[in-house]
């Protein structure tokens, strides 16, 4: 597992290569199998492969989402916050396994956080162009969207800085 996560890298550059469909419906495997609170799920997942919307979500993030203008597809991770109380929660570790399991895959991705981020277009937050975008329902708020590609880019294997284990304390 360690050596996913060495792999696992934040990838803005795609080439114009399709992602095979089944390494999607792999990562969406890998979203739907986090664990949430409860067993409650709160969280909903809008796959965009449409090129157009891939555009327009690109005014999401001020100057963060422009790698959605090459990539292949999106994820967009919403929660049904009226389901429970750790929304967030459910939703980040849903990211983090589509995140993981693209890298597994073969497939660059990078985390675009949209809650509490502001958008491209003046006066209005992420979130609040997302959900109008997408016509999602106000209960549903939106955590972040996932861009997915072929890697235009390799990346080095992550490298673990030994001086981080000072961030580890034992209690024995």
């Amino acid at each position: 597992m360690i050596e996913k996560l060495a792999k696992r890298r934040s990838i803005r550059r795609y080439t114009s290569e399709h992602i095979p469909e089944n390494k999607i419906k792999t990562i969406m495997t890998a979203a739907l199998m986090s664990p949430t609170s409860r067993n409650l799920r709160p969280w909903k997942f809008l796959v965009v492969q449409d090129k157009e919307l891939l555009l327009k979500l690109t005014d999401a993030r001020e100057g963060s989402a422009d790698m959605l203008k090459t990539a292949d597809a999106a994820v967009i991770v919403t929660a049904d916050t009226t389901v429970n109380d750790v929304w967030i929660e459910d939703c980040s570790i849903a990211m983090s396994n589509m995140h993981i399991t693209a890298a597994e895959q073969g497939v660059g991705s990078c985390w675009i956080q949209i809650r509490n981020r502001r958008s491209g277009i003046k006066g209005i937050t992420s979130e609040e162009y997302v959900r109008k975008l997408f016509d999602l329902d106000e209960t549903y708020a939106v955590e972040a969207v996932l861009s997915l590609g072929i890697a235009s880019e390799k990346r080095p294997d992550l490298v673990l800085d030994e001086s981080l284990w000072e961030k580890v304390q034992y209690y024995r």
